[in-house]
Parts: C-alpha cells; sequence; structure tokens
C-alpha cells in the first residue's frame, strides 16, 4: 500500500512558518490585506471563501470579502477589481472561480492588477511560467509542486500525465513540471484511450470534476497519484480518483479531502505575502 501525503499536515507548517513572516511584515507596514471578490451564492465558492479567509486569521492576514450579487454586470466586476488595485492598504486580490457564464474569465483575469494577482491569474504573470520562474505561480499548481518537493521527489525524466487542460490547473501545472525536466502529457475527459496514457505515468496528476474517474487499472504500480478532484457522492467528498484501490497501487496518493485542498491555501497565504514583500521593495526603489 502506498504512503498517503497528508497535505494538512504539511499546510500547516507551511502556515507556522508564514505567520512569523507575517508578524515581522506587519512590524514593517502595519498589515496585510488579501481582498477575495465572490460573485454570486455558489455554496461550494462560499464554503472555500470563509476557508480561506479563516487561514488568513490564523497566521495574522486581514480577509476583506467583497460579494457581489449573481446577477452583477461585467463592468461591475471590473470596476470593484480597478478600485481594489487603486486602494494601497488592499495587497493581494482573488477572485473566486467560478464566475457567472456572463462574465468574461478572460477580461477578469486580464483587468487584475500584476502586482496584487494573488492566484497569477493575470496573463502577464502567467506568462512569467514560460521562462521557468515559479515564485509566483496559480496556487493549486504550485501547493502540488511543494508536495512533490517536500516527499523529495525528483522530477528530471519522470513521465507525467496531467487530466486537465485548464488555465488554472492543467496548463500553468504542464509548465512548472517542464520547468523541472518532466516530460509532460496532458489529457482530458475527451482524451481518447485515456487509460493507455494514464498507465504509463510515473506521476499522475487528475483534476478532471469526474468522481472515480481513475481506477487501479489506469494507474501503474509505484506511481504517484495527486487527486485534485472534489466531488460530491452519496453524500461524501470524494476526489477523480478510486482512492481505496488505487492506493494498494500507488507509492504515494493524496487524500481528498485533505490533500491537495490544504496546499491550495497554504500557497495563497504565500502568495498574498509575496506580493505584499514586493510591493514593499517597490516603495524602496520609487
Amino acid at each position: 500500500m502506498g504512503e498517503i501525503i497528508d497535505g494538512k499536515k504539511i499546510a500547516e507548517e507551511i502556515k507556522k512558518n508564514l505567520k512569523e513572516e507575517v508578524k515581522a511584515l506587519k512590524e514593517k507596514i502595519g498589515s496585510i490585506t488579501l481582498a477575495t471578490i465572490l460573485v454570486g451564492d455558489d455554496s461550494a465558492s462560499r464554503i472555500y471563501v470563509n476557508m480561506k479567509s479563516k487561514a488568513c486569521e490564523e497566521i495574522g492576514i486581514t480577509s476583506k470579502v467583497y460579494h457581489l450579487p449573481s446577477d452583477s454586470s461585467e463592468k461591475d466586476v471590473l470596476s470593484l477589481i480597478e478600485t481594489l488595485g487603486r486602494d494601497h492598504s488592499i495587497n493581494a486580490i482573488l477572485v473566486q472561480l467560478p464566475l457567472p457564464k456572463h462574465i468574461s474569465l478572460k477580461k477578469v483575469m486580464s483587468k487584475l492588477p500584476i502586482d496584487k494577482d494573488v492566484d497569477c491569474f493575470n496573463p502577464l504573470n502567467l506568462g512569467s511560467l514560460f521562462f521557468s520562474e515559479q515564485d509566483l505561480a496559480p496556487c493549486t499548481p504550485k501547493g502540488i509542486m511543494r508536495m512533490l518537493a517536500h516527499h523529495e521527489i525528483n522530477l528530471e525524466g519522470k513521465d507525467v500525465v496531467i487530466v486537465n487542460h485548464s488555465i488554472v490547473v492543467g496548463k500553468p501545472l504542464a509548465l512548472m513540471f517542464l520547468a523541472n525536466d518532466a516530460t509532460v502529457q496532458v489529457c482530458h475527459v475527451k482524451t481518447k484511450n485515456l487509460k493507455e496514457k494514464t498507465k504509463n505515468a510515473d506521476i499522475l496528476v487528475v483534476a478532471a470534476g469526474k468522481p472515480k474517474l481513475i481506477n487501479a487499472e489506469m494507474v501503474k504500480d509505484g506511481a504517484i497519484v495527486i487527486d485534485v478532484g472534489i466531488n460530491k457522492l452519496e453524500k461524501k467528498i470524494v476526489g477523480d480518483v478510486s482512492f481505496d484501490e488505487v492506493k494498494e497501487k500507488a507509492s504515494l496518493i493524496t487524500p481528498v479531502p485533505g490533500g491537495v485542498g490544504p496546499m491550495t491555501i497554504a500557497m495563497l497565504l504565500e502568495n498574498t505575502i509575496l506580493l505584499t514583500k514586493r510591493q514593499i521593495e517597490g516603495m524602496k526603489n520609487a
């Protein structure tokens, strides 16, 4: 049976160190603030935002949530981003996804000020990943890479399969693996013969939003399996991987919940601190 990656434990260790950084920074500038924009009343999104706010408070970061109704116009959202971008008391801005369908994700991402873009959504920030710059990276991919680093996984030459091609997870994560000299194949639920791809992976990352998409037959012995999926099935929270059967074949596997989720939040906090440090440096050099 494989070792279970305890994302919650790793995240707590990271948060403990971040708390000390926050304390030192607040002595210089007074406060650190993350602004979160939530549009609509999606129950899952509200839970995630509350979890992020709680994590901020635990380490001394101020969390401000701007909750807009679901019928808010695209202009309303863009205007709020612009206002927060000009507000010097705000160090980082997060737009909680998904957005209502009438609001362009591309326009919202492009509007985020690059110096406050905590989840690395702005195309200019995403573009830095092409140059192997990974300090500021989307929170979920960054959390995955940090988990692998924690377990001292050498990525060089590893065959990696990612079942997700979104701009939030799959695409940036592929670039981050490439920067570490892994060989990457990006798949999705429309990929033909998915099993033929996944069963050859040294590292398999799944974020398809489809419960039990990956079973033991689709995983090779000794693979590292990272499950990003969060689904409700029979009143339980499950991932995209059939955990109980796949853990018998994997060398390392993340549980759901308690795997990638806590790491994503830890990286959100880390990115908030990173942006704050950059802003302080910018003031020094102004």
